[in-house]
């Protein structure tokens, strides 16, 4: 039993690298919007009815505006991703990776609720990531507390 724990956890960290090397790239696949685009592209969506879809629009290209968080947030995930992969560093890229998923999960929380099946994937992301970090619980519990001399 023991064995096929240690195979579903092989396969848990390849599945959220590999998710995340992905999303990664993606960030790199298209060129960044020039402020006038995002403007007209916002346009697009400022009737009552798509506000929904204005607040992912203005977030998101409001991330890529700033001319630098899209992307230190595509080199975290393939940086994390990498870590996850590879055998010796899963813990630290499981860790690291966290505050990511745990964004990632609550972007589509509060502005894509209607999309239920990303939701759902989201959210197991999350408790893949979390399942990952609290797998090696007896190997950092001890630094939650710190007994004083």
């Amino acid at each position: 039993m023991s064995k096929i724990i240690s195979i579903l956890f092989i396969a848990i960290r390849l599945f959220l690298g590999g998710f995340m090397i992905y999303g990664g790239v993606q960030k790199f696949q298209k060129p960044m919007p020039t402020p006038v685009e995002v403007v007209e592209k916002a346009k697009k969506f400022s009737s009552p009815e798509h506000v929904n879809t204005l607040q992912k629009v203005l977030y998101i290209n409001g991330a890529k505006q700033t001319g630098y968080f899209w992307q230190v947030l595509g080199i975290c995930e393939l940086l994390f991703g990498f870590l996850l992969i590879i055998q010796g560093t899963g813990f630290i890229g499981a860790l690291f990776l966290l505050p990511i998923t745990l964004h990632i999960f609550l972007f589509h929380l509060f502005l894509e609720l209607e999309d239920t099946a990303e939701l759902i994937q989201t959210g197991v992301l999350f408790v893949l990531n979390i399942a990952l970090v609290l797998k090696d619980y007896k190997r950092w519990r001890h630094l939650l507390w710190i007994k004083p001399i």
